[in-house]
């Protein structure tokens, strides 16, 4: 297994010095890669297994659900003031009265969790096969399959649902954007599918030397977490990647009706990009943007949200938590 897992390092500095033009990469128009999308077809049926392939991600969806409520609770305040928020808070369903997208939703891990919270859910995948075992699975839930339209799937991609009018107070998209082609569009297509004022939230690994050691090289070859070729080096995302990107994204001025324009980078399509500005180690301010680091515990299995003074600080080397707010007068 040693020699097995040797084989990779060799390929290390090559990965390490490859630098993925992130505003670039990827001339294709559709998002979808065919080959990823294969190979977690094939996992499918072990996507409710809670210890085998995706194992780590029963563990981290309680982080990020928890990340997601504190967010709306912040903004809530914002909006509304501490009185509002904790009314909010004091109910368990705190996204009732929501549209919320689950991008990439594969099994309905994260989709199952968002309807519990009371949001008027929709799950959508490129994997046919995903979305059927997610199907299957809500409706063996009472609580999911009698709650009306609260929960529904589709098999279908960001770029072909922002072709449709509806928008979403509530945009997710969870260890998704690392397996997708063209970053730059597949971003764009679902920030479009935010209402003004709504939320984006985006879950993804940092592209480090550690983040190499811990995904793939112990997490596939060492200590078979998940299968082998699970993870490409080359597309994992920096969290100051994502940050340039909403610098200079300006969403369309008919991004909340029927279009199928992706926004605008560097124009003058609305008033302002969603983020205007940055602070100490480049990081934007609270208000429009916020990156967490998330780190696995291996002695206790869980997975730690790191607090947000912890950022510059390498807590954003491996998995992080992205989040952004659309602005509203855009």
């Amino acid at each position: 297994m040693l020699s097995t897992a040797v084989r990779p390092t060799t390929r290390l500095l090559r990965f390490c010095l490859s630098t993925r033009c992130f505003q670039s990469a990827a001339a294709t128009s559709s998002t979808v890669n065919a080959t990823e999308i294969a190979h977690f077809s094939r996992l499918s049926s072990l996507w409710w297994n809670e210890q085998g392939e995706f194992s780590l991600l029963h563990r981290m969806n309680p982080v990020r659900v928890r990340y997601i409520r504190e967010k709306i609770l912040e903004a809530t305040c914002e909006d509304q003031g501490e009185d509002a928020r904790r009314e909010l808070e004091s109910k368990c369903a705190v996204l009732t009265g929501m549209d919320v997208l689950d991008v990439g939703c594969g099994g309905g891990l994260l989709s199952e969790s968002l309807a519990r919270l009371g949001a008027r859910t929709i799950g959508i995948d490129a994997s046919e096969s995903n979305i059927g075992i997610a199907s299957t699975h809500a409706s063996g839930d009472p609580q999911l399959s009698s709650s009306g339209n609260s929960l529904e799937y589709r098999h279908t991609s960001a770029e072909q649902l922002v072709k449709e009018p509806k928008r979403f107070d509530v945009v997710c998209s969870m260890e998704v954007i690392e397996h997708v082609d063209n970053p730059v569009a597949f971003l764009s297509a679902c920030a479009q599918l935010v209402k003004p004022g709504g939320h984006l939230f985006l879950s993804t690994i940092a592209r480090t030397p550690l983040s190499y050691f811990i995904t793939i090289l112990a997490g596939e070859y060492v200590l078979r977490k998940v299968a082998v070729g699970t993870h490409t080096y080359s597309k994992f995302v920096n969290p100051s990647e994502l940050i340039s990107f909403f610098q200079t994204y300006r969403s369309s001025p008919s991004s909340s009706s029927n279009s199928t324009d992706f926004g605008h980078i560097g124009s003058d399509a609305s008033p302002r990009p969603w983020i205007t500005r940055t602070y100490a180690h480049g990081l934007p301010t609270r208000l429009e943007a916020d990156v967490r680091g998330i780190v696995y515990i291996p002695w206790s299995g869980e997975w730690k949200l790191m607090p947000r003074s912890s950022t510059p600080w390498g807590a954003v080397e491996c998995n992080y938590l992205f989040w952004v707010r659309r602005p509203l007068d855009s």
